[in-house]
């Protein structure tokens, strides 16, 4: 089976993709991801053939302004970019048995697919298959739980008129008719743990929750001496690292995060944040891009953006979290951990005070919460998402 992802979006959401890809090939199967170049780290660390597409969300998603206006420039970065993606992908994808479409590219992928003449999956990281169970993870808010079918058809229709005249120009130039409506009977895996957000009922029978994708580390992969050694050094750290997050009031993030650790000890991840390491006490540890799962359950706590990628990793180690979300769907996993009892604190980067922030945290660090944390970390690491996710691939292929 030959297998062409398709996706485009933040490390977050590329990295999940390398990861199932990583799986296919360790399978007996071939796999080759087209994604954005700066987040194909992943996939060249695990040796997944992989290659870049147009444009550039670093820069789209460093700009300077609110959150809005990183989403309006991913918008125009979509559209601008639409027909080169699609016919990159009708280039890679000649011979393939199916495409894996996801992110900012899945209207370009499933109509790669109808050119190619092969199946389409759609995979994703957010839940966005209609259900009356909860309202669509992009709504700024919560809407009566009378309208949360209609929330999610509410958000995919908005997609697609955003994107409409940008895909059906590139379908031209493909030599494919004009699509009028979105696609809504494709197949549908999505990389979350049934245990974070166990499967709505109403769901159709081609959606399915497969549990976390996660790569392994790259092999030769060792960690850092000097990371070592601080961890060696004293308590369990707390983990600050805000992922592809940018363009954000850093002078107040920044803030509020020395104010919460206080004292304690804590290992930070820049990533894409512009927050500088030197500017931050001594009792912070600068870290490089490293596995997640070997730091995370070495740590007390952790502090993050609520990412669904971050969100299942930090839980899947079985420490608690504090989500501080900036947009998206950031903040409908901070309400999952909420539910789930791992969270008690209303938080959002745009807004958060100090104190507030440092409430959050001693609630973290409580025994009971992280006695929840560590149950639920003990059920996900039970789960194999991506053996799940390969054989259904294999039945949806036909192979």
């Amino acid at each position: 089976m030959r297998v062409l992802i398709l996706t485009y979006g933040s490390e977050g959401d590329t990295r999940p993709l390398a990861a199932l890809g990583h799986a296919l090939v360790q399978a007996g199967h071939q796999a080759h991801l087209l994604a954005d170049a700066a987040t194909l780290g992943s996939a060249r660390a695990l040796g997944l053939p992989c290659t870049a597409l147009a444009g550039d969300i670093h820069a789209a998603m460093s700009a300077e302004g609110s959150m809005r206006r990183i989403e309006a420039n991913l918008s125009r970065l979509t559209i601008a970019h639409s027909a080169q993606w699609l016919q990159q992908a009708l280039a890679l994808g000649a011979g393939c048995d199916l495409l894996l479409v996801s992110g900012l590219a899945a209207f370009v992928g499933l109509s790669a697919a109808e050119a190619l003449g092969v199946p389409a999956v759609g995979a994703m990281l957010i839940p966005i298959s209609p259900t009356a169970r909860f309202a669509s993870p992009f709504l700024p808010f919560t809407p009566p739980r009378l309208f949360n079918r209609a929330s999610h058809l509410l958000f995919g229709h908005a997609s697609w008129r955003l994107f409409r005249a940008a895909t059906n120009r590139a379908r031209a130039q493909a030599g494919l008719p004009p699509r009028q409506r979105p696609w809504t009977d494709q197949p549908m895996l999505y990389g979350i743990s049934p245990s974070l957000l166990p499967s709505p009922p109403d769901w159709p029978g081609n959606a399915h929750l497969t549990g976390q994708w996660l790569a392994p580390a790259p092999p030769g992969w060792s960690p850092p001496p000097a990371l070592l050694q601080f961890l060696e050094a004293g308590e369990p750290p707390v983990y600050v690292g805000f992922g592809s997050m940018g363009g954000f009031d850093t002078a107040r993030v920044r803030e509020a995060v020395v104010h919460a650790v206080g004292g304690r000890r804590a290992v930070f991840h820049r990533g894409w944040s512009g927050i500088d390491p030197a500017s931050l006490p001594p009792n912070f540890h600068p870290i490089d891009p490293l596995p997640h799962q070997w730091l995370l359950p070495r740590c007390a706590a952790a502090i993050h953006h609520g990412g669904s990628g971050t969100t299942h990793t930090v839980a899947r180690a079985g420490v608690p979290a504090v989500v501080l979300p900036f947009a998206g769907d950031q903040f409908f996993w901070a309400a999952r951990l909420r539910r789930l009892g791992i969270m008690r604190h209303r938080l959002a980067a745009r807004s958060v005070r100090p104190g507030a922030l440092a409430a959050a945290l001693d609630h973290a660090l409580r025994a009971e919460v992280r006695a929840r944390a560590a149950a639920l970390g003990e059920r996900m690491r039970a789960e194999d998402g991506l053996g799940a996710a390969v054989a259904l691939l294999r039945r949806y292929a036909g192979a």
